[in-house]
Parts: C-alpha cells; sequence; structure tokens
C-alpha cells in the first residue's frame, strides 16, 4: 500500500462537508474571541483575529464572496488582508501594479 502525501491527505480531508464546516466554525470563534485576546498585554488578538480569517476563508465560499466584496469597496484593507494571509492574489496584483507604473 502506497502512502499519501500530505497535501493529498489534506485536499481530500478538505472536500469533507463536515470538516469545511467544522474548521468554519472554528474561524468564526476564533474571531469572536480575538477582542477577548486583545484585552491582554501584546497584540494577541490580531494574530487570533489572522488565523480565524484565514481558517474561515479556507473553509467558506460564503466567506470568500464577502471578502472579495470588502476588498472591492475598501483596497487598502483588503491590500493588509492579502498580505498578512500571505495569499498569491496579493502577489499578482503587485506584479501587475509594478508593470503599470513600468511602462
Amino acid at each position: 500500500m502506497r502512502l499519501m502525501s500530505f497535501r493529498t491527505t489534506y485536499a481530500r480531508w478538505m472536500q469533507t462537508p463536515a470538516v469545511r464546516l467544522a474548521l468554519f466554525i472554528f474561524g468564526c470563534l476564533l474571531m469572536g474571541l480575538a477582542p477577548l485576546a486583545g484585552l491582554l498585554p501584546g497584540p494577541g488578538g490580531i494574530f487570533v483575529f489572522a488565523i480565524g480569517l484565514g481558517f474561515a476563508l479556507r473553509s467558506s465560499i460564503w466567506a470568500k464572496r464577502h471578502y472579495v466584496r470588502l476588498k472591492k469597496q475598501q483596497p487598502k484593507i483588503g491590500g493588509w488582508t492579502d498580505w498578512g494571509l500571505r495569499r498569491k492574489s496579493a502577489l499578482r496584483r503587485q506584479k501587475r501594479e509594478k508593470q503599470a507604473k513600468g511602462d
């Protein structure tokens, strides 16, 4: 029996609706707890919120649609969140902007 790679296993798990729902709920829970973590000394609330946002965006099409809408309405906020989440779309957008300025 051949062992599956981590990516294959992860992709298979992410196709399961129960796992996606659990990750979305966990992400929303983390985003909800971020203000409480913000009361503690240090920047913990920001990191808790970013991790929760990452889980929610990774596992929910609904959350992705709302995120794209936010990025269109508030490009500056969308840019910061893309940078914080290390999204590939942010890198592509920056590359296009550099090429447009260079031309």
